[in-house]
């Protein structure tokens, strides 16, 4: 037998209605924009810090290499004259005759000359073409090319030259038939070089060197008597 009371009507009083769910917010479109412009001003902050960052450390290894190159051109590197040195001058011909009756000396002259060129430098040194001259009183009477050359570090160039006379220069030279009649002709031999010193393949810097000497020919002997020289650098 069943119980009757298990079969008693369900009423309202004992049903409870469940609680309605409740509503998720949902982000609306201004929020979604404003988290988007968020995200994207972080991330470019980011990439600004970065790009700083890197430009900052590219110039502190660009000043940093520059100090050091500067360091070593004022050291190691530091730039010297080079030097310019007649060593020898010698007379290879010399004839000398006097025409009384025109009352002009008729002269043909040839010089050897020795010259070095040091260069002290830790670099090559460069120079120009110039031209070893020869001068009597004054008045250029001869010369002799000094073609364009590099010298490497710290060694020296010997040249050898051949200054000769250009009679024509002393025609109208008064003095020379006094110089003659005396037994000596005083001449002047110079040499002046410019070039450039270049440091690193970076700074270059100019420099000039240049000697001039005093000789004493005597026409009896016919060999150089005296020679005075001086010598000039400059950066």
């Amino acid at each position: 037998m069943t119980n009757s009371d298990d079969k008693k009507p369900l009423t309202s009083s004992t049903i409870e209605e469940a609680p309605p769910p409740k509503e998720t917010s949902k982000p609306t479109a201004s929020m979604e924009t404003q988290s988007n412009n968020s995200g994207g001003d972080s991330k470019r902050r980011k990439r600004n810090r970065k790009r700083k960052i890197c430009i900052c450390f590219t110039l502190l290894i660009i000043l940093t290499i520059f100090i050091i190159l500067l360091i070593l051109s004022l050291t190691i590197f530091k730039p010297k004259r080079p030097v310019t040195t007649i060593d020898s001058v010698t007379v290879e011909r010399f004839q000398a005759s006097v025409n009384a009756l025109a009352f002009r000396v008729v002269l043909n002259l040839t010089l050897h000359v020795d010259l070095s060129l040091k260069n002290p430098n830790r670099v090559g040194f460069s120079y120009d073409s110039s031209s070893a001259l020869l001068n009597y009183r004054g008045q250029l009477i001869g010369e002799a090319p000094l073609p364009a050359n590099h010298i490497a570090p710290q060694k020296t160039e010997m040249m050898n030259l051949t200054l000769t006379l250009m009679a024509d220069r002393l025609l109208s030279e008064s003095e020379l038939l006094s110089d003659v009649m005396s037994g000596v002709i005083p001449l002047n031999t110079f040499v002046k070089v410019s070039g450039k010193v270049s440091i690193l393949k970076l700074f270059k810097i100019k420099v000039q060197s240049s000697s001039s000497c005093d000789l004493t020919i005597s026409v009896s002997n016919r060999n150089v008597t005296r020679q005075s020289c001086k010598y000039s650098t400059k950066l």
